[in-house]
């Protein structure tokens, strides 16, 4: 029996966009309607994130190019973080940089040495428009950071250069899910 107070228990597993599929590679739109359809689109993201092990999702990962993300995401300390994000802002990405192995569900077993700054905060809003501050550390703030990439049209092969590149661009057109 599900129950509505667990993340995307009231949720449907919708089916995920991979790469090269366009709504993946523009910006995202921001959120105009805080209501039952956008509470209904989180509760969705979470269902599917949980269905495909991932730690973080956004909105346009399921066609939909808004500007909302769910994840569930230990630090580096295996403290768990969990929520949502809309219309999020990075407002801060520094400290050190830190290239570590990254994969995203929109390129399902390709994964690659990324870097990212260790510490970021984004700042948007909850489900009901209230104001939302969300700072990470270590592999969260690289989950931040990702997920704000994917609502500026960008997946984390495009931060990647050189041979690193070549290799998860090549693995992703041999993979079974490419088009």
């Amino acid at each position: 029996m599900r129950h509505s107070a667990i993340p995307g228990s009231s949720g449907l597993v919708r089916p995920m966009r991979l790469l090269g599929d366009p709504v993946l590679h523009a910006p995202c739109s921001p959120v105009t309607a805080f209501d039952g359809a956008l509470t209904q689109l989180i509760e969705d993201l979470y269902a599917t994130m949980y269905a495909a092990h991932g730690v973080g999702l956004a909105a346009n990962q399921v066609g939909l190019p808004l500007r909302v993300f769910v994840y569930d995401c230990p630090d580096d300390e295996d403290r768990r973080h969990l929520g949502h994000v809309v219309n999020p802002r990075l407002v801060e990405a520094d400290g050190v940089t830190v290239t570590g192995p990254e994969g995203c569900l929109s390129l399902p077993g390709i994964e690659a040495g990324t870097r990212r700054f260790d510490h970021a905060v984004v700042e948007g809003a909850d489900r009901t428009g209230e104001p939302v501050r969300v700072e990470g550390t270590g592999f969260f703030a690289r989950c931040l950071q990702h997920e704000m990439d994917h609502l500026d049209g960008r997946v984390f092969t495009d931060r990647l250069r050189g041979l690193r590149r070549h290799r998860a661009l090549r693995a992703a057109r041999r993979a079974p899910w490419a088009p």
